[in-house]
């Protein structure tokens, strides 16, 4: 019997395909015919992981999306005759249905399907979840008599397919198994080899004739839609040829959203309601990508989990979140009390938290990837992670010259990059040539994404457009677009710095400093120097941004409020008695301060 490396390379593989077919001698012999009858049986109606796994496989939907358009069909919809809920609740881990709706749907296939496909007893399944909780039912449609078909013209087109989905899946956990008839036949090939064959027919469809569930990965051999010509033994077949292949083992594939569900429930990590979430956040947070429907980490994603793994191993063990899961149930059955097991958690954790902030560097934590050494400096280039991206450097802070950076490109990967790869960045700025005027033209990447500067002025390049291989006619484009947007914004300039010019919300007038809207029903080509100036000494000052703003607003408030009082003594005097009334206005006040404090400080 031949196993798995007991052809080790080409030569080996040809001369046993050469021995094979000398021996077959273009026939083979049908030495072995086994049949047997095998059984599948119906997987069980819906539970929020499962129904999220099937909408992703089936439907094409992301989980998130999968459950809001269950709450939409839970929650109800008009179908001519009143707001209708059309499922039972969407988060549950029971795989039960009640005795009333077992009834309904086993009179529903005996009359769309016939009597064969209704088993003598209902099927009774039970969960797989570790910590399932069986409040409701599992989810199924909440009357039979709503057909797929007659609700279509209500729903909308991911409403329908769910919808259907769920009716199906849920008759057919109450139909009787499919049928295959299986057949497993030994070829031989002369005296000394032998080959072998299987197939399956199906025999009796069962509950496949109303669903059948989805796989992520179906294995190439699967044999259950094969199907083998009639075969006796004895019978000589024609032998067309023999081929020799070479196979890789391939690693275990990436996650889908359906299987990373089935994984998470699996382990016990998250409940129904969080499953979306939790993909959901690893997608926000910019920890995975989607390519190809798959998973990927990306850099971020694989900087957190190496720093979360060396740092708080325990804390990120799978087997931490399901025994954690376990308690949290006891609490919630009236069987632990939830401070001691809060503060069990708690007190260490808060403690290494610290230990990790005091003694862990933020270049530690980045987990910068030594890639090689310069070859023209002779100092280290690293790739890392930083607050706008991965980028790599040459050279560290320590060192007197400062260090270079350049960003990795969007296909690039701290975990992948080369040394090679790593040197080609640093090309930039690209020196391109002159515009017609004669400003310096370079491209570059910066904060915002790759650019053209001419003279002191820059402008975004296009979305196919690559700073390393743009030429100079291409930028001499994007640069005159650049012009012709900035020449259509100035309606008129009084050469003084004050401007009538287009914005995104209108016509406007500017100094630099502050603006003022020009109305609807002026023309803003007829707006005068003086009316400018004027429209410019009414306008508000402009609102500071970001969080630098609050402190200096607070600090006009109080000047004012100052200036105030000395001006008229009547109100200082109410102020101090409406103080002395209200206490509690004053202990507030006292308690806000230490937030601006704080708020300063955090500048």
């Amino acid at each position: 019997k031949v196993s798995q490396f007991s052809l080790e390379d080409e030569a080996s593989a040809t001369a046993a395909r050469e021995r094979l077919q000398a021996a077959a001698d273009g026939t083979l012999t049908v030495d072995k015919v086994d049949r047997r009858e095998r059984k599948r049986h119906a997987a069980p109606p819906f539970t929020t992981s499962t129904m999220q796994q099937e909408a992703v496989r089936k439907l094409g939907l992301s989980a998130s999306r999968a459950m809001r358009v269950a709450q939409e069909l839970y929650e109800g919809v008009d179908i001519g005759q009143g707001t209708v809920g059309l499922i039972t609740y969407m988060r549950t881990d029971s795989v039960n249905l009640s005795n009333d709706a077992i009834g309904e749907i086993r009179q529903h296939i005996g009359e769309s399907y016939g009597a064969d496909y209704v088993p003598e007893t209902p099927n009774q399944y039970r969960t797989k979840s570790k910590n399932a909780q069986e409040a409701h039912e599992a989810i199924r449609p909440t009357s039979i008599a709503n057909a797929p078909d007659k609700v279509r013209a209500f729903l909308n087109r991911d409403q329908f397919r769910l919808y259907e989905m769920i009716f199906k899946r849920t008759l057919a956990s109450q139909m009787n198994p499919a049928i295959f008839d299986q057949v497993s036949v030994d070829l031989a090939a002369g005296t000394e080899h032998s080959f072998r064959a299987t197939g399956s027919t199906l025999k009796f469809a069962g509950f496949i004739a109303a669903y059948r569930e989805d796989e992520d990965d179906q294995a190439s051999d699967k044999d259950d839609d094969r199907r083998l010509p009639p075969l006796e033994e004895g019978q000589q077949i024609d032998l067309a040829e023999i081929k020799a292949t070479q196979h890789f083992t391939e690693p275990p594939p990436r996650f889908t959203e359906a299987s990373l569900v089935k994984t998470l429930e699996q382990y016990g990590i998250g409940r129904p309601s969080t499953y979306a979430s939790i993909i959901s956040t690893l997608r926000s947070r910019e920890y995975v990508e989607l390519e190809q429907r798959r998973f990927k980490p990306t850099d971020m994603g694989r900087v957190v989990n190496g720093f979360l793994t060396e740092y708080f191993r325990d804390i990120v063990d799978y087997e931490f979140t399901a025994k954690l899961e376990d308690e949290l149930d006891a609490v919630s059955r009236g069987e632990a009390d939830w401070v001691p097991l809060l503060r069990e958690f708690w007190e260490p954790f808060a403690e290494r938290v610290e230990h990790t902030q005091q003694n862990v560097s933020r270049q530690e934590a980045a987990q910068g990837r030594e890639l090689g050494t310069d070859p023209k400096s002779g100092k280290p280039v690293v790739a890392r992670l930083g607050r706008f991206g991965p980028f790599v450097q040459i050279g560290s802070k320590d060192d007197e010259e400062k260090p270079k950076f350049a960003s990795l490109r969007p296909h690039q990967s701290i975990a992948t990059i080369t040394l090679d790869e790593a040197m080609e960045l640093f090309k930039l700025p690209r020196e391109l040539g002159e515009t017609p005027e004669g400003e310096p033209v370079q491209a570059n990447i910066g904060r915002f994404g790759p650019y053209v500067k001419f003279g002191n002025k820059f402008a975004s390049l296009g979305k196919d457009d690559d700073p390393y291989t743009v030429d100079l006619p291409r930028a001499l484009e994007i640069i005159e677009v650049k012009k012709l947007a900035e020449k259509n914004r100035i309606i008129t300039d009084f050469g003084d710095g004050i401007q009538v010019l287009n914005g995104r919300y209108g016509p406007y007038v500017s100094d630099g400093k502050k603006n003022a809207k020009i109305p609807k029903n002026d023309d803003p080509k007829a707006i005068t120097h003086e009316q400018a100036i004027e429209m410019i000494a009414q306008a508000p000052e402009r609102k500071g941004r970001g969080r630098k703003a609050a402190p200096k607003a607070a600090a006009k408030k109080t000047t004012t409020t100052k200036a105030t009082a000395k001006k008229t003594a009547s109100k200082t005097t109410t102020k101090q008695a409406t103080a002395k009334k209200a206490p509690a206005k004053k202990a507030t006040a006292k308690k806000s301060a230490p937030k601006s404090a704080s708020g300063d400080k955090a500048e």
